[in-house]
């Protein structure tokens, strides 16, 4: 595949309904997308779970060879696209409280990845590794490990550890931390007033352990952190992004942004604009989670650039190897989906 062709490889759409509809169809063969995040309106059961992602590979493999990264928040508690008969647990703030926190933690890792494996999923958009600091805003309550940086960090990498092991990308979330916001990005841009001191002692402990673990996807956060860049979200700042995290921090797996629909961004700028900013900023991938003619736009317009030599190849090559590790490293020996097996184990767990 050219460049141009292999462009929508940074993509990661959502989709409307629970079956594969032409619309999706549509994407994946005209624009080659590289993954798709689901919701709750994507999810009945378990066994219609397992049929769309078995029918979404087939789509991709048949169009082009390349299979997909298949993604859910799954985080436990309030935040989890995956409900009964899947395990259900109660979230980051309940494991850091529990009488066997490191336990639990693994213990949430190894089941979750499993039941997401066993159904075709790949990628978890969790842990979220923001420290608290002071009281949290509305979004994020009972979604923190807590305010210790140290024990976030290890709770984090325990869930990292566990999750990666048991065949599962984990995506380590809000860079460079998002636990002293004041409003919610899905609404609103925040700016954290945090010095670069305190950034480096407390925010970024927990991003240094997912490093350390290998975590396979860092999330970028919606919100303006003016002592590192005084105008950029940290989605689109180059500074953030590849300044601190790829330089400094030598992080070498994926960025991914959060979804650049959300009012943080989307308020402020057209989501293919946004798109173009965040991949120049040093993102991977571009997490558009609604809208698929967004997708659609902010590929043909990331084309457009690159046919113009506005875009480097050799930043766009940096990005698809990325990707190509990963899939290779995640994706390359995966069982096939049986029906059968989904049935047969939630049966067995109801």
């Amino acid at each position: 595949m050219d460049l141009q062709s292999r462009i929508g490889q940074l993509f990661m759409a959502g989709m409307l309904g629970t079956s594969l509809d032409e619309k999706t169809v549509s994407l994946i063969r005209e624009f080659n997308v590289g993954g798709i995040i689901f919701f709750s309106r994507n999810i009945e059961d378990p066994v219609q779970l397992a049929r769309l992602c078995r029918d979404l590979q087939k789509e991709a493999l048949n169009s082009w060879g390349v299979p997909l990264m298949l993604a859910v928040d799954q985080e436990g508690g309030r935040v989890a696209r995956l409900r009964e008969p899947f395990t259900v647990f109660p979230g980051n703030a309940a494991i850091a409280e529990a009488d066997e926190p490191t336990k639990r933690a693994e213990e949430f890792g190894v089941v979750t990845a499993r039941e997401m494996r066993l159904v075709g999923l790949n990628m978890n958009l969790a842990p979220v590794v923001d420290v608290q600091r002071g009281e949290l805003e509305k979004h994020l309550q009972g979604r923190t490990f807590g305010d210790g940086p140290e024990r976030v960090a290890l709770l984090g990498r325990t869930v990292i550890r566990s999750l990666q092991e048991n065949g599962v990308m984990a995506v380590a979330k809000h860079f460079p931390g998002l636990g002293q916001a004041g409003v919610d990005p899905h609404v609103h841009l925040p700016r954290i007033q945090a010095t670069k001191a305190e950034i480096e002692k407390v925010n970024l402990i927990p991003f240094r352990a997912a490093i350390d673990q290998g975590v396979a996807g860092i999330m970028s956060s919606h919100a303006v952190y003016p002592a590192l860049d005084p105008e950029s979200p940290a989605t689109l700042s180059r500074e953030v992004l590849t300044r601190l995290l790829r330089d400094t921090m030598d992080f070498r797996g994926l960025i991914i942004t959060d979804d650049l629909e959300m009012g943080a961004i989307a308020g402020q700028r057209p989501v293919a604009d946004a798109s173009l900013l965040a991949f120049q900023a040093g993102a991977d991938i571009l997490l558009i989670c609604k809208g698929q003619e967004h997708v659609a736009q902010s590929c043909r317009l990331l084309r457009e650039r690159l046919s113009r030599g506005h875009i480097p190849e050799e930043r766009l090559i940096e990005s698809l190897k990325r990707i190509e590790s990963a899939k290779a490293r995640f994706l390359g020996k995966k069982d096939k989906i049986s029906l059968a097996r989904v049935r047969e184990y939630f049966r067995g767990s109801a």
